[in-house]
């Protein structure tokens, strides 16, 4: 017998009602409701247990940068009492060449002596100045400083880490009022005296500081003696300037290790800048060039993709604590063809740089560096396609005095530091430039910057 309700009602089997032939019985459950109900329970747990059990979920993948988190985290700053002996050399200087005062805007050298970079104070039209004066009667010559301001600025000028053997003077120019004449009236000795001017000042800061001198006042630009105190680089300055160029060359290392033939100059460019970021070091960037994009030195405006038969070339920097790294590399990836003429211009490239590496000794003549590498480049038959000098000094800018190029009389001297990057360029071809920057120890031989992490490149695949 059937026990089933229809047939407890008298219909059999067929009798059954269809989805569409009226209303169900509350006794029959809806199969599309049941199946909704059970994905929904399935989902509510799923989501239970990923939220509340840590251990179920999947793990993220690691940051490809990871491994250079913090790099430079050990190498500090310099500290107070470095810039005040910098101040005091600076006076001691200012006494044996008569001079009554030096005056730097905002920028490297202020930068050096003062801790008053252009990131600290932006310049504008009205002029904010550091005056470094001897102090009277001191012996040996110490320092006085004095940072001359907007009236409407005095507080926020007073609010900047200027470290000072003693008091730092403040005087303050109305907006009515004449900022040199201020600026002089707080240089007693300056009447008839000499005032050193930094060789970066802006012309329109001269002129105004000139016409308020007066007439038997010289103001003339910082000679070599001044000059010479940034461009020698102390044994602190050298540590951050290593760290700073270990930690680039190790970014390109790591970038070009995620590179893939068929990406574009720009996600290549945005690996490098990752990586530099990873490290910590601040303003990172630069080029990162394909095939014969790399021909132009500075780059071109087209976003090429990667060919097997191109090479990489990145030109990056970044900052630490001031100093700027420099760092070129020209590579190839495991997977790249590239032509036979193309590997032997990157061997004579990593020849030239080695040499003139080699050359670069205490009391060797500029120019005789830049001449090694570019005959070396000459004989190899690529002398036209050597552009543009060999190097420049690095520190706190990422060019500056001295440079190594031809027709230059300065003389390296022990703590100097320069870059070092030779390349061939030839349009519509091929580009290969290789930098590395160096440093002159106490014993007048060329150190890499980058000899921690082993220094200029191995090959064409060992950046």
């Amino acid at each position: 017998m059937d026990s089933s309700p229809y047939a407890m009602a008298g219909k059999g089997p067929a009798a059954v009602p269809s989805h569409d032939s009226g209303p169900r019985s509350p006794f029959r459950p809806n199969n599309h409701k049941r199946t909704a109900t059970a994905a929904m329970a399935f989902l509510t747990t799923a989501l239970f247990l990923l939220l509340f059990r840590p251990s179920l979920r999947p793990a993220p993948p690691p940051p490809p940068f990871a491994h250079l988190a913090a790099y430079c985290a050990h190498v500090p700053p310099p500290p107070p009492a470095s810039f005040v002996a910098r101040q005091d050399t600076l006076a001691a200087t200012l006494t044996a060449l008569g001079a009554a005062a030096y005056v730097a805007e905002p920028g490297a050298s202020a930068a050096f002596f003062a801790n008053l970079s252009g990131d600290a104070w932006h310049l504008s039209e009205r002029p904010l100045l550091l005056l470094v004066t001897p102090a009277q009667d001191a012996a040996p010559p110490a320092a006085r400083l004095t940072v001359l301001t907007p009236a409407f600025e005095a507080s926020r000028a007073r609010l900047l880490p200027v470290p000072a053997g003693a008091e730092v003077l403040y005087p303050a120019w109305p907006e009515d009022a004449d900022p040199y004449e201020v600026a002089v009236a707080a240089l007693p000795g300056l009447r008839g005296g000499t005032l050193f001017v930094d060789g970066a000042m802006r012309q329109f800061v001269v002129d105004g500081l000139r016409r308020a001198a007066g007439p038997g006042a010289t103001v003339v630009s910082a000679p070599p003696e001044v000059r010479r105190l940034r461009e020698r680089k102390s044994r602190e300055e050298i540590e951050i300037l290593k760290c700073a160029n270990e930690a680039t060359l190790e970014a390109i290392r790591a970038a070009r290790d995620e590179m893939y033939i068929g990406m574009r100059e720009s996600e290549a460019r945005g690996l490098v800048e990752s990586a530099l970021a990873s490290t910590g070091l601040k303003h990172g960037g630069g080029l990162v060039l394909f095939g014969p994009n790399a021909a132009l030195p500075h780059g071109s405006g087209t976003d090429r993709r990667l060919r097997k038969r191109d090479m990489v070339l990145v030109d990056v920097g970044a900052s630490l604590h001031g100093y700027v790294s420099d760092v070129t590399r020209t590579f190839a990836l495991e997977d790249s063809a590239i032509p036979m003429e193309h590997l032997d211009i990157w061997s004579l490239v990593w020849t030239a740089q080695t040499l003139a590496f080699a050359a670069a000794r205490n009391d060797t003549v500029a120019a005789h560096v830049d001449r090694t590498a570019r005959r070396t480049i000459e004989a190899g038959g690529y002398g036209p396609y050597f552009t543009h000098r060999l190097g420049h000094g690095i520190g706190l800018e990422g060019h500056e005095a001295p440079y190594l190029r031809g027709g230059s009389e300065d003389i390296i001297l022990t703590g100097h530091t320069f870059s070092d990057e030779p390349g061939v360029y030839i349009e519509g071809e091929v580009g290969v430039r290789l930098e590395d920057c160096f440093y002159v120890d106490d014993d007048g031989r060329p150190v890499f910057l980058t000899a921690g992490v082993g220094g200029q490149a191995g090959s064409a695949w060992e950046p």
